[in-house]
């Protein structure tokens, strides 16, 4: 519950993480149905890098500060950055810069359509404080200040029956991949036809190596991983990438991730001379696909 978010937005983990995101709302939107997007660790709408906690850790000078100038033949990765620019409206007779990254939330509304909606949930009062102001006036969108693994009890299934699930904890907690992999088991039990995106951090260390034996061994079907790292793991605590868990992801997306992170990579790799460079995968955990992954 300490944990806020804008001491890192806009970072080459949300990078990840919100290029995903836009695909997977795409997705969502070609069918003419309703949805729901649900996000169980919401933090706030709108970040402002040029405030105090952006400028004392300015993460998002390694993120995504270098895509801002990068116009991309890319689809996915120019998807993405049209989402974060839209956010950036340029003053009369001004050049458009960066100045506020939007999170989650804000990139999902601004997907919705007419028939969908939305349900967030954020713990950390000052977070859900911003998260209201921002969008609580907003008849499409329902705020809760509470626990996000209580809303996957909550909150699922969804009338709707179609929905995005993103679930992004802070994993402050020694126990947090177990806890939300009970989670994440739970929540698929509940609505099995749902399409879930679980954000984690990726360090030095065996927790994602049995992190992953966890997840097989819960027999969860459709399980893609996604992973970009653009350190290398090295033997400390600090977070060398990231990775989103997608479970039923939609068709072919898995192809299209491929062509996009080799040039998402190249564009945020942190190479410092004499070390090696970061790595990005797509890997199927738990279908019979064949992974395929950067070379290292």
């Amino acid at each position: 519950m300490n944990y806020r978010h804008h001491f890192h937005a806009g970072n080459a983990a949300d990078v990840l993480k919100h290029l995903i995101l836009v695909q997977l709302l795409r997705r969502l939107a070609d069918k003419p149905g309703g949805y729901c997007y649900l996000e169980t660790h919401a933090g706030r709408g709108l970040y402002d890098l040029a405030g105090d906690p952006a400028q004392r850790s300015p993460e998002y000078l390694h993120g995504v500060n270098r895509l801002w100038q990068l116009t991309p033949d890319e689809p996915l990765l120019r998807d993405y950055m049209e989402q974060v620019r839209a956010h950036n409206p340029a003053a009369a007779g001004a050049p458009q810069r960066l100045r506020y990254y939007p999170g989650s939330p804000a990139l999902a509304r601004g997907l919705l359509r007419p028939q969908d909606r939305m349900v967030l949930c954020e713990l950390h009062p000052e977070e859900h404080r911003a998260l209201r102001g921002e969008l609580a006036a907003d008849p499409q969108v329902a705020i809760h200040r509470m626990d996000g693994y209580q809303g996957l009890r909550a909150f699922l299934p969804p009338p709707e029956r179609r929905g995005l699930v993103l679930i992004d904890p802070p994993y402050e907690r020694p126990d947090e991949f177990d806890v939300v992999l009970a989670a994440v088991r739970l929540a698929h039990q509940r609505f099995p036809t749902g399409l879930f995106a679980l954000w984690y951090p990726i360090k030095a260390g065996a927790h994602l190596r049995a992190f992953r034996a966890a997840v097989v061994a819960a027999q969860i079907p459709k399980v893609l991983a996604v992973e970009l790292v653009p350190t290398p793991e090295a033997q400390t605590d600090r977070l060398a990438g990231s990775g989103l868990l997608l479970i039923n992801p939609p068709y072919r997306l898995d192809d299209a991730l491929r062509r996009s992170l080799p040039l998402t990579l190249q564009r945020l790799d942190f190479r410092e001379e004499g070390r090696d460079a970061g790595r990005w995968s797509v890997d199927w955990w738990t279908a019979e696909r064949s992974p395929l992954r950067s070379p290292r």
